[in-house]
This record gives structure tokens, C-alpha cells and sequence, in this order.
């Protein structure tokens, strides 16, 4: 694939991906109750789910979304449905001031997996990027595997590079609330970002 083609890409897509939106909401405030390792797991969910939506837009499967269109609606609300379950345990969670995050439990990893891959299939808008973006700069009907792979390679590179940052960010932000009472106004309104980013999700 045209290397200049890949770069328009790996630009929109940073421009999109980098204003903060729900998802980012979402990571930033889970990062700041429990820390970075605890919200790994869904930020890979993420990824595979746009990569997923990347794929039906690059093979025309747009009309597969859209026929399929309630299973993605009970998705968004079982992710939706689950930040608010954090959202609620982030207000009542004891307070914890020693900076070393969370020891991640099994179960704990895969509901936050499912969460994350949840709220990105229910949200279509991802694959309306792409069905935007994509013709601008290939011929989606000559598109080759080696083309998808290319833009799925790009497109991973760029949101691991822009949610990696929010949640060192927000790692550090975390390290620097040694005091309980600093550390229960953050989970208060890391609960609050939370809740708001479950609406603005149910809300699309």
C-alpha cells in the first residue's frame, strides 16, 4: 500500500482517536482509582474491536452491521451497563494511597476485556469513520490482504500510542495523590467522569 496513503490514515485517525471521548474517559478514570495495570484489558479490547469495524468497512460489510444492527445495540448497553457497575464502585472503593496499583484477578481482566469490546461493537460511528475515510485514499474494491493488514497494523500503532499516553498520564496524576482525602475525591470523581462517559455512550 502507498506509503503517503498510510499516513493520511495514521493522521485522521490520530486526530480522531486523540480527542477525548468517553472511551478515554473511561480508561483515564479506571487509571486513577486502581491503576494502570487494572485497565489494560480493555484498552486491548478496544483495539480489537476497531480493528474489527476497520475490517467490515475495508470488506464492505457495512450492510452485515446494519442487519445485525440489534446484537450491536445489546453490546453497547452490556458495556454501558458495566461502567456504571465501575462507576458505582469507584464512589464506595476503600481508599488506597500506595500508588502501586491493583493486582489484576482473572475474572476482574476478562470483564474488563468484554466491557471494552462491548462499548466499541456497540458503537457503529467507528466503522462510519472508516467508510468515510477509507475510499478518500484506497480503492476499497482492489483492497488486498496485505492493504488490510497494513491498515490494521497502522491503526493499532496509533490508538496503543494515544491511550498508552492517557493512561501514563494518568498514572502519573495518580502517584502524586498521596493523601486518603485526595484519593477519595479522585475516586468520587473518576466515578462521576465514569458514569457521564456510560450516558454519552448510551446516548449515540
Amino acid at each position: 500500500m502507498d506509503l503517503a496513503a498510510l499516513v493520511v490514515f495514521a493522521g485522521a485517525l490520530m486526530i480522531a482517536a486523540g480527542s477525548p471521548g468517553p472511551s478515554i474517559a473511561a480508561l483515564v478514570s479506571r487509571v486513577l482509582t486502581r491503576g494502570w495495570r487494572d485497565v489494560l484489558p480493555f484498552a486491548a479490547a478496544m483495539w480489537i474491536g476497531e480493528a474489527i469495524w476497520l475490517t467490515m468497512a475495508v470488506y464492505g460489510l457495512a450492510a452485515l452491521a446494519e442487519t445485525l444492527h440489534w446484537a450491536f445495540v445489546i453490546l453497547k448497553y452490556l458495556g454501558v451497563g458495566y461502567l456504571l457497575y465501575l462507576a458505582w464502585k469507584m464512589w464506595f472503593a476503600p481508599v488506597d494511597v500506595s500508588g502501586d496499583g491493583s493486582v489484576l484477578e482473572p475474572k476482574s481482566a476478562t470483564r474488563m476485556f468484554l466491557a471494552g469490546l462491548a462499548v466499541t461493537l456497540g458503537n457503529p460511528k467507528i466503522m462510519v469513520f472508516y467508510l468515510a475515510l477509507l475510499p478518500t485514499i484506497i480503492d476499497l474494491a482492489g483492497v488486498t490482504f496485505v492493504a488490510w493488514l497494513e491498515l490494521t497494523l497502522t491503526m493499532l500503532v496509533v490508538l496503543a500510542a494515544i491511550d498508552l499516553g492517557y493512561i501514563v498520564l494518568a498514572g502519573r496524576a495518580r502517584l502524586w495523590m498521596k493523601s486518603p482525602r485526595a484519593m477519595r475525591i479522585a475516586n468520587r470523581v473518576s466515578a462521576s467522569v465514569m458514569g457521564a462517559a456510560a450516558a454519552a455512550i448510551a446516548s449515540k
